[in-house]
């Protein structure tokens, strides 16, 4: 890591961190964000390109990222600190630890945008798009909440539909091929989709509602 992003390390994450709570409780989420209306949570922001540009143009949002990599998350850091947002905090780890300490529906969106795909068989286990972990967002999404997917990999995109499409608490909306192949213009790019772009690769964009609790779908 380069000087100037462990500098960021060291002086921003720790005002920004967000750490686990004891096990068999819940994280404080309004306590994080006392002046939010609503929480937003991205899972693997890699460098934090959509978390910060959603946080700048929702100042009423409190934007939760996680991310496991160092890079990633010092760049998001410092990107936060030049813009002076004061709505988003990190968790460093597996979202999977951090999604049953969030209190059920307590999150309005959700964003998982080119997670890693796992692409060989013996790997997909590794996925993130897994029933275990549909049912936690089910469960910390609230009624109407939206669930935003992207990548660029075909076996992954039929992967999360798949999923997705048998699991009875989400919806899918799209009405033609354009909602799959378009990103929506208040999706802000990532650099994982340009150079996907650039090397010529389609990629997918996924938009999933939370099925109201006696909704049918």
């Amino acid at each position: 890591m380069r000087a100037g992003l462990a500098a960021v390390i060291e002086g921003d994450l720790p005002e920004r961190e967000v750490a686990l709570p004891p096990a068999g409780s819940t994280l404080p989420v309004g306590a994080l964000f006392p002046q939010a209306r609503a929480l937003w949570l991205e899972i693997g922001f890699g460098g934090g390109e959509h978390l910060v540009a959603q946080a700048a143009a929702h100042p009423d949002v409190g934007f939760l990222g996680v991310e496991v990599f160092l890079n990633g998350l010092a760049s998001c850091l410092r990107d936060c600190r030049t813009r002076g947002l004061a709505n988003v905090r990190v968790f460093r780890g597996d979202a999977r630890l951090l999604l049953p300490a969030l209190p059920a529906a307590s999150v309005e969106k959700v964003f998982l945008l080119f997670p890693d795909p796992w692409p060989k068989a013996r790997h997909h286990k590794r996925r993130f798009v897994q029933p275990d972990a549909l049912d936690e967002l089910a469960r910390v999404l609230v009624p109407g909440g939206e669930f935003r997917l992207a990548t660029d990999d075909s076996g992954y995109a039929v992967w999360m539909l798949r999923h997705l499409m048998a699991d009875r608490n989400f919806s899918w909306g799209a009405a033609g091929p354009e909602d799959w192949r378009r990103r929506p213009a208040d999706w802000p790019p990532t650099r994982y989709e340009r150079k996907a772009l650039a090397a010529g690769k389609p990629t997918c964009y996924l938009s999933f509602r939370r099925v109201p609790a006696g909704e049918s779908t």
